[in-house]
């Protein structure tokens, strides 16, 4: 499947879920303290605590599609800058403007035009002033260079066919010293093609999660330090058995090659505080 079919796969997928939140409908696989049994769980379910709920209109609260919860991981301080990668109903968006305050300033960047005005209906409903939702692609980040202290995202990258392109995107805009601290699906060690691709297909991700070394590996080649990997929800083959099994797979033969080797991590990274901008700078 080419890029653009994958963006088009993927904006479509978001869009009539957008839609259908917006009509007072489920978003299924929407991420609210508990999800119905025909959703996704439980990958997106129970992500997000009573408290956290109560911080955000109900419709942010079933318009996102995350398999983690990088706002009660990641560390904000009082008036800094943050943007959310891939920022669907705006759940983490609003999460982190509070966390940051008035003196902050919370970006949302979203490619699908139904996720963006449920965004901004939900904006309106929360009644906070430091939010501001962006339409774009997270491999062209329309923001300057070294304007934002903390890049998150919940689950998107894994979605994008250019990881690299991503990750040099989220290091151009952090400022020196800035954080990368993002929820993402991740595998550990090697699964059969076909395998991978079915297991991908149940968990979302439609252009497929990289294997968790690499993940490091680009994250490094983009220009961070400080990487660390840490897994939050280890899935197991029985947590897939109804889905595969109607693809027609023999979960208990594939068992062995998938069982616990797909995983929701938080990943963190830092920016270098000083960059080295010529050869005297290096010596």
């Amino acid at each position: 499947m080419s890029t653009e079919n994958i963006k088009k796969v993927v904006r479509e997928k978001y869009g009539a879920a957008a839609l259908r939140v917006g009509k007072g409908g489920s978003g299924c696989c929407g991420s609210a303290p508990t999800t119905a049994s025909d959703c996704c769980d439980p990958i997106t379910s129970n992500l997000y605590d009573a408290s956290q709920a109560s911080q955000i209109p109900q419709e942010a609260l079933m318009a996102s599609f995350g398999c983690g919860n990088p706002t009660a991981l990641a560390q904000l301080n009082s008036g800094e800058t943050v943007l959310d990668l891939g920022s669907g109903g705006g759940i983490d968006v609003l999460l982190s403007a509070r966390r940051v305050g008035p003196t902050g300033k919370a970006y949302g960047l979203d490619m699908t035009d139904e996720m963006l005005a449920l965004a901004d209906e939900n904006k309106r409903k929360s009644g906070l002033t430091n939010v501001e939702f962006l339409k774009g692609d997270i491999e062209h980040i329309p923001l300057p260079d070294s304007s934002v202290d903390v890049v998150i995202s919940n689950c998107v990258i894994n979605l994008s066919t250019d990881k690299d392109r991503v990750f040099a995107e989220a290091f151009r805009v952090l400022k020196p010293g800035g954080r990368f601290a993002v929820s993402d699906v991740v595998t550990d060690g090697d699964v059969p093609v076909e395998i991978r691709k079915s297991v991908l297909a149940w968990v979302g991700c439609v252009a497929g999660a990289l294997q968790k070394n690499d993940y490091r590996r680009k994250l490094k080649a983009a220009g961070f330090d400080q990487v660390d990997l840490e897994p939050t929800r280890i899935y197991r083959v029985e947590d897939a058995r109804e889905f595969l099994s109607g693809q027609g797979i023999d979960v208990d033969a594939i068992a062995p090659h998938v069982d616990g080797k797909f995983m929701s991590a938080f990943i963190r990274a830092t920016k270098p505080a000083q960059s080295c901008c010529g050869p005297a700078c290096c010596q």
